[in-house]
């Protein structure tokens, strides 16, 4: 079960992604749900995901792996993925 502030945590996240996705690629805002596939609906491809990934450690200071982003196929999965990320206690 979340708690309100993972709640609060996963709005941010999502209005950071959203963001970064319009000026990464220039979505049209409405079109980017929690839902959205990101390969069917936003046709993000392979070559962009790497720049989303490069832009989410930017951003974080933390870096997505590819294994963590293997698994993400919708925004809402991104969203989980990189909160999960943030909860991660620093690494050596």
């Amino acid at each position: 079960m979340s708690t309100p502030s993972q709640v609060d945590d996963s709005r941010e996240i999502f209005g950071t992604i959203r963001a970064a996705l319009v000026e990464l690629f220039g979505l049209e805002p409405g079109r980017i749900t929690l839902d959205a596939r990101l390969a069917d609906d936003l046709e993000i491809d392979s070559i962009d995901a790497v720049d989303l990934v490069e832009h989410v450690r930017r951003t974080t200071g933390h870096k997505l792996s590819a294994e963590d982003f293997r698994a993400v196929r919708t925004v809402g999965d991104l969203v989980q993925a990189v909160g999960r990320l943030l909860r991660r206690p620093p690494g050596p």
